[in-house]
């Protein structure tokens, strides 16, 4: 990771304590991205891929919608463009060419808002060079900072578009279960470049868990179940395990 750091606009922020808990806004660098909104975008994204799974799609611009199979529709916003042939990004607001709706770029065009109020250089420049492997980094940002239900990655051959998805029938789809957490956050340090400790904590915190840290450990509660965590003195995780308080 750190391509897109330099796209983020800020410097990282300063390591505070343990128990701190940094007030809401956008993230930082790449790295924070991730942190802050990679565990629950990864539980989002593996809920929504037992629905979808290598069904087929087809998009609707003009009617804003993008179809799985034969008959699992939903809306979709453009949030952009990879292009396979040059490796580089375009935002769907900067696309000028396509004559895209509207209605379809309202969540772009509030990424690319929300770029501007916050020094957020990777937000609101139109284009840049970029690698497929960023795409999920661009769709778990969007995910956390919009609050989608999914994202989707529709890979056309010579290139892909990431479409963000809000559909109740998508909420739906959630397992928003305690045992979640022992699956959904062992693949997220497996599969992404994630600080261990900062990344689980927004995660448990983002599911609805109240935290208590402590040097070398974490523990959250929610509805009498548990989670405990142990890293070590790299902050990287070393034991996660959890209980249903009786």
């Amino acid at each position: 990771m750190g391509f897109l750091d330099s796209l983020f606009g800020k410097k990282k922020a300063a390591p505070t304590s343990p128990a701190t808990q940094p007030p809401p806004g956008p993230p930082l660098t790449e790295l924070e991205a991730m942190n802050r909104f990679g565990g629950l975008a990864l539980e989002k994204q593996l809920d929504f891929g037992e629905q979808v799974g290598e069904l087929a799609w087809r998009a609707d611009v003009q009617l804003g919608t993008i179809t799985f199979g034969e008959t699992i529709t939903y809306p979709m916003q453009i949030l952009g463009t990879f292009s396979e042939g040059n490796q580089s990004w375009l935002w769907a607001w900067a696309n000028a060419q396509s004559n895209l709706p509207a209605e379809v770029l309202r969540h772009a065009l509030k990424l690319k808002q929300m770029g501007q109020e916050n020094g957020l250089t990777l937000l609101k420049t139109p284009s840049f060079a970029f690698t497929a492997n960023e795409l999920h980094v661009l769709g778990c940002l969007a995910s956390g900072l919009l609050g989608l239900d999914a994202y989707y990655i529709a890979n056309y051959g010579q290139g892909a578009m990431l479409v963000g998805l809000q559909s109740p029938a998508i909420a739906q789809l959630r397992k928003d279960t305690h045992l979640r957490v022992f699956t959904v956050f062992p693949q997220l340090i497996s599969q992404f470049e994630v600080e261990h400790r900062p990344a689980l904590a927004h995660y448990l915190r983002a599911k609805g868990y109240m935290l208590t840290e402590a040097p070398g450990q974490l523990v959250g509660v929610r509805n009498g179940q548990t989670v405990t965590a142990q890293f070590d003195d790299q902050g990287r995780l070393t034991q996660l395990e959890g209980a249903a308080n009786q």
